[in-house]
């Protein structure tokens, strides 16, 4: 006999439960459970007999040997920084969630990707959930978008699928998924609503050959608000975030690319510029020889850049010294700094440190602990490194200095930024190297000497 079960979901994470709660017990929301009554499903089917699995006959098989091989077209959005972080474009078919605070930059770069492309020809569909038509006319205007671009504020995801299958759209941006409504799933925005529709649209996406963006909402924690399950039903997830004066679009998930790719633009008042050279913009306003300032070559993601470690040491006030760390890891630092007073006899204990990724970034990247030794050693004896000098490499609990990823991008980063002297670990690219903090510190100041 058919029955029906209903459950609770939290609408800011897509925690179930058999009953209301009045705090979400996954991501403490509160008053966030919604009632979700699901399809009535039948009785347990009887296993069994020569009809398959309950009378069911299966689907049909095919081999891996059987698959034919095809490279799936990209077509490029004309903006390289976004490239970049796709995997060299937009992927026909391909359907791409991006997530970001309210008034970053999402809707102002998708208009300038949908301005792009239909200035070659194509035809691009906006749906505008969030905003009037005026609206995105304004910002169009601002902007300077000239290109004709297919506008609608119908966000019901099956009239959205049959607009997409009538004009065959080459993108389609809905802007955002939290607007789209299904029959009979509740309000939009509920747990039900986003992955229902993200699920639907995702498949017109794939029956059509249209590539697809969505615009997620984000929690007060960062992440995309809705189920979960919506992340896994995309194939690439990024995320537009601000460090300091700069925007930075990370990818996440990509099924068509490699993830963990970093983009790099401006805000300005034509719209999101992309940053042709990351290191030297993180390095303006780097001063020159003042201790405790060591430009170090780190990776984030796939891309190299050059960042500046700084270190500060004063003689603290208080019982307990203090350590505080912004940008790096505070207990891979923690670490240099007990290597440091084990191998080279620097004393420690009376002294405050403050050690610091300028910029705003946050990168948690091993290869980041030589810069912070030497940072620190001259914060505290008061000698700057020499102005062309790059370090990188991973500090052991023996002092040694291990080889990191990405050393060969890495070095040629720096040198391509006119850093004449590399400190780094031995065996890259026939260099020497250094083989311990002591010989590191011993290199850096007998050259600048």
């Amino acid at each position: 006999m058919a029955r029906v079960t209903t459950k609770y979901v939290c609408t800011s994470c897509g925690y179930q439960s058999a009953k209301p709660l009045g705090r979400c017990p996954n991501c403490q929301a509160w008053n966030s459970f919604e009632e979700e009554v699901p399809t009535v499903t039948a009785g347990k089917a009887r296993t069994g007999g020569a009809g398959g699995y309950g009378g069911v006959t299966g689907g049909k098989l095919t081999p891996l040997s059987g698959v034919g091989r095809r490279e799936e077209p990209r077509t490029p959005t004309g903006i390289p920084e976004l490239d970049r972080v796709l995997g060299g474009g937009l992927v026909a078919g391909g359907v791409t969630l991006i997530g970001g605070e309210p008034g970053i930059g999402k809707s102002t770069l998708l208009l300038q990707v949908a301005d792009r492309l239909a200035q070659t020809g194509q035809t691009v569909l906006y749906v505008a959930g969030e905003e009037s038509l005026e609206q995105i006319r304004l910002r169009a205007d601002r902007l300077g978008v000239t290109a004709e671009i297919q506008l609608t504020r119908d966000t019901r995801a099956k009239h959205v699928a049959a607009l997409m299958a009538e004009h065959n759209p080459a993108l389609c941006i809905v802007d955002s998924i939290q607007t789209v409504t299904v029959e009979g799933d509740g309000a939009p925005g509920g747990v039900a609503q986003v992955r229902d529709g993200t699920a639907l649209l995702t498949r017109a996406a794939k029956e059509t050959g249209t590539a697809t963006v969505l615009v997620g909402h984000v929690t007060k924690d960062g992440t995309v608000a809705g189920p979960k399950v919506m992340e896994h039903i995309v194939d690439t997830t990024v995320f537009l975030e601000t460090v300091g004066a700069f925007r930075l679009l990370r990818s996440v998930k990509n099924r068509f690319g490699q993830a963990g790719e970093l983009g790099v633009f401006e805000m300005r008042g034509e719209g999101l510029v992309a940053v042709e050279n990351p290191s030297a913009a993180f390095l303006a306003e780097r001063p020159v020889g003042v201790p405790g300032s060591v430009v170090a070559a780190t990776i984030d993601g796939q891309r190299p850049m050059l960042l500046e470690v700084q270190a500060l040491a004063s003689k603290t006030p208080y019982p307990n010294a203090r350590r505080v760390v912004v940008g790096l890891d505070p207990r891979r630092v923690d670490v240099v700094l007990a290597v440091l007073e084990r191998r080279l006899d620097l004393t420690l204990g009376g002294l405050d440190v403050y050690v610091n990724l300028a910029g705003g970034l946050k990168v948690p990247d091993p290869g980041l602990d030589l810069a912070v030794a030497l940072a620190v050693y001259s914060a505290v004896v008061g000698r700057a490194l020499p102005g062309n000098v790059a370090v990188f490499g991973e500090v052991g609990l023996a002092g040694e200095v291990r080889s990191t990823q990405g050393a060969l991008r890495r070095a040629e980063e720096a040198t391509r930024a006119g850093y004449r002297q590399l400190v780094v670990p031995p065996g890259l690219d026939g260099r020497e190297g250094v083989r311990s903090v002591e010989e590191a510190v011993g290199l850096v100041w007998r050259s600048g000497s």
